[in-house]
């Protein structure tokens, strides 16, 4: 394990487009980043990761050093996503069900601004990072083509789902809930849209603008992934886990107070708090299973949410693999009970998941495991389409138009990002140029 201090400099943004511009040039595997909040950092980026297809079986796998509880520490380790488990009526999803890649350096940006190079080896820091990192000119060599950069813009068209479709999956959730199948479902319809340009600059751009709590960015011959997600599904350092679910939505223009004082929401968080617990509980300590913050009432892009949070202690000899058949797919994106949730939403959602609803993080041998839950994410296919899930919890208090509403709030903050303004402005903010 080597770490360097490299000092102030510049964003996660301007770092992301500086080493995807390289790529582009030399020919090299595109860079993977973490955004937002992460392992106690504000970003970490891996500067060039092959991201290939595996199995579900293989993702987050990393050896179970667990040499630390806790620490900014993080080095390396596997970076990928976990698709939803689940198939629809309408045949598989776009992307490979699992893909990632190991890295043996990273950059962490902590959150006094601060850049530090962390590798895994003993290899010092190579000049052309640091430079990314604080945003230095390069030398003639290596210099970024910035007109390549500010070319490199992107344009997605939109097309909305269908909402008789939605209607009648939470129409058919409600009878199953009347009927006592489930307490709670997720009910999700998906958004397609054509794209030209780089999904790396989509995913600069957003977090530029919108700056999420737990973005992820990864890329590979068969597409790419970027997550703009609020939610922690899973993180576990040492023996401790925490979890954070959210349920409960409310346009950012309303008053936060509105959304706690809401029956219907109060009540789909809780349900899904108890689900937690049940989940963490198959892998904990007897008695460690602990809620020690409940219906925070907390901004996201474009929305209030409902959060709560959940901690346990592993059993010895829980390893990360027990932990994502113990939790995974999250409770969030299900339903109570869990397991029959999942066998109807088969039924009531006509279109696979894909990535949405699945999981985007790390496993590090020296930091553990965090992940995010993968919502308002946006999946790019290697042919030009993409497809951004949303969705929400079905209690017996739904209205069937009310849901409808909340998935278009939940998707306005990415659906808003191709208008008004043209992606080159934050283009031109990540690489520098005035």
């Amino acid at each position: 394990m080597r770490m360097e201090r490299l000092g102030h400099g510049g964003t996660p943004a301007q770092v992301l487009a500086t080493f995807g511009e390289h790529a582009r040039r030399l020919g090299t595997p595109a860079p993977a980043a973490l955004t937002g909040s992460w392992f106690g950092a504000a970003a970490v980026i891996a500067p060039s990761l092959d991201v290939q297809p595996v199995s579900a079986t293989d993702a987050f796998t990393c050896p179970d050093t667990q040499l630390r509880a806790g620490g900014p520490h993080i080095g390396g380790g596997w970076m990928g996503y976990l698709s939803y488990p689940d198939p629809a009526t309408s045949g598989p999803p776009a992307l490979p069900v699992a893909a990632g890649g190991w890295t043996d350096t990273v950059l962490r940006l902590d959150h006094d601004g601060c850049w530090w190079y962390e590798t895994l080896t003993d290899r010092k820091c190579p000049d052309a990072l640091a430079r990314a990192a604080l945003a230095v000119p390069a030398d003639r060599t290596d210099a970024v083509d910035t007109a390549a950069v500010l070319e490199a813009q992107w344009n997605i068209d939109w097309s909305l789902p269908e909402r008789d479709t939605h209607r009648h999956g939470v129409e058919q959730c409600l009878d199953a809930i009347r009927a006592g199948e489930v307490y709670q479902a997720c009910v999700c319809t998906r958004f397609t849209g054509d794209y030209t340009g780089d999904p790396l600059t989509f995913f600069v751009d957003a977090i530029t603008r919108t700056n999420p709590a737990r973005a992820a960015y990864l890329e590979g011959s068969w597409g790419a992934v970027a997550s703009l997600s609020p939610e922690l599904f899973v993180a576990r350092h040492g023996r401790r886990i925490v979890s954070s679910p959210i349920k409960g939505t409310l346009p950012l223009d309303r008053d936060p107070d509105d959304l706690r004082a809401s029956v219907k929401d109060v009540a789909e968080n809780i349900m899904i708090v108890d689900l937690v617990r049940n989940d963490l509980g198959r892998v904990a300590e007897p008695g460690s299973v602990v809620v020690p913050e409940l219906l925070a009432v907390r901004p996201a892009p474009g929305v209030w949410h409902l959060v709560s949070t959940v901690t346990a202690t592993a059993r010895p000899g829980v390893s990360a693999r027990d932990l994502l058949e113990a939790t995974f797919p999250p409770a969030s994106v299900t339903g109570c009970p869990k397991s029959r949730a999942r066998e109807l939403l088969q039924q009531w959602e006509p279109s696979s998941r894909g990535v949405y609803c699945g999981t985007v993080g790390m496993a590090s041998p020296l930091a553990g495991t965090e992940s995010n839950v993968a919502i308002r994410t946006v999946e790019f296919d290697a042919d030009g389409t993409c497809a951004l899930g949303v969705g929400g919890g079905i209690t017996i208090d739904s209205d069937p138009d009310a849901e409808w509403q909340e998935c278009l709030d939940k998707a306005a903050s990415i659906l808003a990002l191709s208008t008004p303004r043209h992606a080159e402005t934050a283009v031109r903010t990540a690489v520098g140029v005035p």
